[in-house]
């Protein structure tokens, strides 16, 4: 019976040192709150046809977007308005869509897009969807028309962190005009 209660007691000590751990790596993770207050890389507007879909802007800490082998090699903010409501299994199509044209394989995109599927809201003009990231992993903020921003999802995932980042920010990206005026390089 005492040799079970040590156990018992052990097996709970090492529980909560896990625990621990993991709420540290979560607390450790938030990459900032003060992205609103970096200078602006960039802005731009995806219009199909005559229809404008969203309007972007990039942030970084410097106020530069450094181009690298890495997609996100520095912290930055990507935030998006809805110019237009969205429902979200538009949102995660339109991902999968784009990752496949920039080459990212199926069974790892298929556990990124069941990440977004919890996370990602439907949306309607006016809300705005901010990811932000500190080069490694990222989270998720969203926030409607008039309504302070709420974070919706942490991604830990480099990997994932990149390969959101890669549909505005690769230079293999659909939109090459966009990404060009989100990295500064139309100023």
């Amino acid at each position: 019976m005492k040799k079970g209660l040590i156990t018992l007691f052990v097996l709970l000590m090492s529980g909560l040192g896990y625990a621990d751990a993991a709420s540290a790596a979560q607390a450790e993770h938030k990459p900032t709150s003060t992205w609103t207050d970096w200078p602006v890389v960039g802005q731009a507007t995806l219009s199909w046809f005559w229809l404008d879909i969203y309007s972007s802007q990039l942030r970084a800490p410097d106020g530069q977007y450094h181009e690298s082998q890495d997609i996100s090699p520095h912290p930055m903010a990507l935030e998006i308005r809805y110019l237009r409501n969205i429902k979200r299994q538009q949102l995660i199509d339109a991902t999968k869509d784009q990752w496949h044209k920039l080459g990212f394989k199926e069974p790892q995109t298929q556990s990124w897009l069941d990440q977004l599927q919890q996370m990602l809201p439907d949306v309607s003009i006016g809300d705005r969807l901010i990811y932000v990231s500190d080069g490694k992993s990222g989270e998720f903020f969203f926030a409607r028309e008039q309504e302070a921003q709420q974070s919706i999802g942490v991604v830990m995932d480099e990997a994932f962190n990149d390969a959101f980042l890669s549909i505005w920010l690769s230079p293999q990206t659909e939109y090459l005009a966009l990404r060009n005026q989100l990295i500064g390089m139309n100023r």
